[in-house]
């Protein structure tokens, strides 16, 4: 079987209990060889019983992939309560510490793989053959179709092209594999040497300059994985989606 190299599976995660069973069977149920797939994940701040259990479901991943690691870093950061996480005035803050923890992770997990896919651990269903269909696209940065319900509107809205006009369920009729300005991050494969490079998730509004990014009243620029889309494009890199690809997301 000809393969596309060494994958790190990275995966975030805060108060994540109710889907990590869901999270590791379904990454069991993956096709790529396992002895060329390693696993890390970054636990922050959860109050629910997610960092006992994980280093049991660590140990389960290890008995089967390449590698698996798991790691802490706490912000100290939990959001208001009775307000909801997307919440307009909530952004910044709440994709400051999205983005930092990324990076935190990335910075301790990333060792000589040849690329690294970024993995929400409330993504529930996906083909087994994900990763072959993703490295088959040949490009640095691609991202699939996050969706609740097959055939439906995207669910992860920060993929978009033309400074947020079009998504990727608007793209459908294009093609398989499409040009994109930003992305999101419930899966999103890069190429390792890209971050090794200095692509990261911007902890700030990052991409003033660039034509690319959205003008909103309260800042200029783009936040974690939208701002790491703008710097994708300041490196020269173009960023791709597969809206005809779909991943599942829990229906919350």
């Amino acid at each position: 079987m000809t393969t596309g190299g060494r994958v790190l599976i990275l995966t975030p995660m805060k108060d994540a209990a109710r889907h990590l069973d869901t999270y590791v069977n379904a990454l069991h149920g993956l096709s790529y060889p396992r002895d060329l797939v390693s696993i890390g994940i970054l636990e922050s701040d959860s109050v629910d019983a997610t960092p006992a259990l994980l280093p049991g479901q660590i140990a389960n991943l290890r008995s089967t992939f390449r590698r698996a690691e798991f790691f802490q870093h706490h912000f100290g950061y939990r959001l208001p309560k009775d307000q909801p996480r997307y919440a307009h005035h909530l952004q910044v803050r709440r994709r400051s510490i999205l983005a930092k923890s990324r990076n935190h992770l990335l910075s301790r997990a990333l060792n000589d793989e040849d690329w690294v896919l970024w993995l929400d651990v409330d993504v529930v269903e996906y083909p087994s053959d994900i990763i072959e269909r993703l490295l088959a696209t040949g490009k640095d940065i691609v991202h699939p179709n996050c969706v609740r319900d097959y055939g439906g509107t995207s669910f992860d809205l920060n993929a978009w092209r033309k400074r947020g006009r079009y998504h990727l369920h608007d793209l459908r009729q294009e093609g398989d594999l499409v040009p994109i300005d930003s992305v999101g991050g419930t899966m999103l494969l890069v190429r390792a040497d890209v971050h090794r490079d200095g692509l990261i998730f911007p902890s700030f509004p990052y991409g003033l300059r660039n034509r690319k990014i959205r003008t909103r009243n309260h800042w200029l620029g783009e936040l974690e994985t939208e701002g790491l889309g703008i710097m994708a494009d300041d490196m020269g890199v173009q960023c791709w989606g597969m809206p005809n690809l779909e991943i599942k997301h829990h229906p919350s």
